[in-house]
Order: structure tokens, then C-alpha cells, then sequence
């Protein structure tokens, strides 16, 4: 298991578009349906990723409790399937439905929006404004699997509150987030993706 870390996006930045299918639903969902939301969160995740596996449950926690405070969020995958057959639409929407997502778990088969995002690792995210543009892109918290410490998203949780407060985040506490290599397919790796 590599480390792989964030890009970090540049501050201000704004949403790139996406449309993409939901794996439950099979509806398509885009940036244009959340217009209205005074915040948003893009969390690129996947399945079978440990370093995602270890704060799935407490992010799915997270979300619930801004919800109803306006945030819109959105989860979106997109590992080569071919390669990963765990990360596929059909699982992906088997762990939607286990572990309770109140979002959508879109996936990005032609990797465009990662590529679009600078999506470097699982899990990576990105919270945008009401303007959608972007205020926070890192981490979720310190904790890592293995290390004995709370997982409590508390980096992630500054971030949305500072958004649904229309309030900027100094650079100073962003920090990158840690995880897997985004399983780019053979000729779609971007400038910035090391092995």
C-alpha cells in the first residue's frame, strides 16, 4: 500500500462540471443539480481502498449532520474497474446501500472529473462555496488505519463550517490528504500521477 497525497488544488478555483451516473439510481447527476445548496463536498472515494474503508462510516456520519444545515455532497469513483472489479457500479451501489449514504456515489468511468479535479488519491476532498469555488481540498482528519487515534473528521468539519458561514479557511490549515493512488486505466494517467 503506496501513500499517495493531494495535489491541492488552488483556493478559489471553481467546481469543475460533471455529469455523472449515480450507481443506485442510475440517474445522472451533475453540478447544476446542487445550484441552490450554500455549500458542496466532493469526496473521491472508492471501495476497497483502505484508507477510505477506515473513515467510511464516520464520513457518511458527517454528511448526514451538515445536511440539514444545506450542505449538497456528492461521492464519486473512479478507479479502472478493469483492474478493480471491487470498484464497480454494482459494488459500489451494494456499499451505498450498506453503509447508509445519504449521497449520491457517482462513477467517473472515462476518469474525466478526477483528471477535471486533480483527483490524486482515495480519499481526496474538495468543499466549494455557494459561488462554487473552492475553499478546502485535503484531508479528512490526522488518523490513518493503524495509527490509535479518533477518527473524527475534524479537518473536514472546519471546512464545511466554514462554508455554509460563507467564511474563508487560511491556508494554513489545509493539509493534504493521504491515501491510494486513483487506479488510473493504461494512457489516461495525468501529469501529476507517480507509481
Amino acid at each position: 500500500m503506496v501513500a499517495v497525497h493531494s495535489t491541492m488544488l488552488p483556493l478559489g478555483t471553481e467546481a469543475p462540471d460533471f455529469s455523472l451516473p449515480d450507481c443506485v439510481t442510475g440517474q445522472r447527476v451533475g453540478l447544476a443539480n446542487y445550484a441552490s445548496q450554500p455549500a458542496l463536498l466532493v469526496a473521491f472515494i472508492c471501495n476497497h481502498c483502505p484508507f477510505v474503508v477506515h473513515l467510511r462510516e464516520p464520513l457518511v456520519a458527517l454528511v448526514k449532520e451538515f445536511q440539514p444545515r444545506g450542505l449538497a455532497a456528492v461521492a464519486i469513483s473512479s478507479n479502472d474497474i478493469q483492474k478493480y472489479p471491487e470498484d464497480s457500479p454494482s459494488q459500489m451501489a451494494v456499499v451505498a446501500k450498506k453503509y447508509g449514504f445519504t449521497f449520491p456515489y457517482l462513477f467517473d468511468e472515462a476518469q474525466r472529473v478526477a483528471q477535471a479535479y486533480h483527483a490524486a488519491c482515495t480519499p481526496d476532498f474538495y468543499v466549494f462555496n455557494a459561488a462554487r469555488r473552492l475553499v478546502y481540498r485535503g484531508r479528512f482528519d490526522e488518523s490513518r488505519p493503524g495509527r490509535p487515534m479518533p477518527v473524527n473528521g475534524a479537518d473536514l468539519r472546519v471546512a464545511l463550517e466554514a462554508a455554509l458561514a460563507n467564511q474563508s479557511i487560511p491556508e494554513a490549515a489545509q493539509k493534504a490528504s493521504v491515501g491510494c493512488n486513483i487506479k488510473w486505466r493504461s494512457g489516461s494517467e495525468p501529469p501529476w500521477f507517480t507509481t
